[in-house]
């Protein structure tokens, strides 16, 4: 595998912006750290999620329940970005407090190589939008909040994504409106969460058709119906994103690991699942790391 941090999968003179706009729907796996990030570059795809919900899950070994601070986040995507060049989507929570403290979010994680800030209408602290039991801020707080990070970003390139919890808290209706005041604050993209069927699903994208690009969450055994792409596309939504999937699939395998590791003294029962040292190696670039550490030494 070549150095990634030379390309990035959208091309350089494409924005995150002018990708949304167009067919086919944007997919954007969800990645927690610089390797899951390498390894989805490596597979093809064209922009990255970093998930809020998988920094917590791994690097803290806890729920998603606001328990992430805004340095932990700024640290993993300054760590991406100098791995790879992909567009980078960050969950930034609820901005981790007021407009104020929007500002500085969205400085610092724009500074580190964010390509688009998420940004949510819950109080602090925060839960996974597919638990229960949520809180929102007013609505007219939020659009303040959404209008501060338009206000404090460097680039118009950098998207400001406005996501609403409030289907499951006051509704289908109160979400619309919603979307509809943080359209009218400067937001770039709409992120609706947590539809609890296929018939609210759908009916998102019908009721805020020609407001702003409209974004999916697809979470396995969440309170939302997954759907492929494809069928995502069909609704109206420009990018869907799968941001707890890697997690769900390494714990599994960690598990099995460990539990041969300690049951049975060795690795061997899981041997064929695992990259050897070599594989692992071209995996990570070790050769051509080391190829152009020599053009500098003596």
């Amino acid at each position: 595998m070549d150095n990634p941090t030379d390309h990035g999968s959208i091309s350089a003179t494409m924005t995150l912006s002018h990708r949304i706009s167009q067919a086919p729907i944007l997919v954007a796996p969800g990645v927690y750290d610089a390797l899951t990030a390498a390894l989805a570059t490596e597979a093809g795809a064209e922009a990255l999620y970093l998930t809020g919900a998988g920094v917590a899950y791994t690097r803290l070994g806890r729920p998603d329940i606001g328990l992430v601070s805004m340095n932990e986040v700024v640290e993993v995507v300054s760590l991406i970005r100098d791995r790879v060049a992909t567009p980078l989507i960050v969950d930034a929570d609820t901005g981790w407090g007021n407009a104020l403290n929007v500002e500085r979010t969205v400085r610092m994680l724009e500074r580190a190589g964010a390509n688009a800030i998420q940004l949510e209408d819950q109080s602090f602290p925060k839960r996974c939008g597919h638990l229960a039991e949520k809180r929102l801020i007013s609505a007219a707080e939020m659009a303040g909040k959404i209008r501060a990070a338009v206000d404090a970003r460097r680039s118009k390139a950098t998207l400001i994504i406005a996501r609403t919890d409030a289907i499951a808290v006051d509704g289908f209706e109160d979400a619309m409106t919603r979307a509809r005041l943080y359209a009218d604050a400067g937001a770039d993209m709409l992120f609706v969460e947590a539809p609890a069927s296929g018939h609210e699903l759908a009916a998102i994208p019908k009721a805020l058709k020609g407001v702003l690009p409209l974004m999916a969450n697809m979470v396995e055994g969440g309170k939302t119906p997954v759907k492929n792409a494809a069928e995502l596309q069909s609704m109206g939504f420009a990018m869907v994103i799968f941001p707890g999937a890697i997690v769900r699939m390494i714990i599994p395998a960690a598990r099995e690991l460990y539990r041969a590791v300690l049951g049975e003294g060795t690795s061997q029962p899981v041997r064929d699942r695992m990259l050897d040292f070599e594989t692992l190696n071209q995996t990570l670039g070790t050769a051509e790391m080391l190829a152009r550490g020599k053009k500098y030494e003596g």
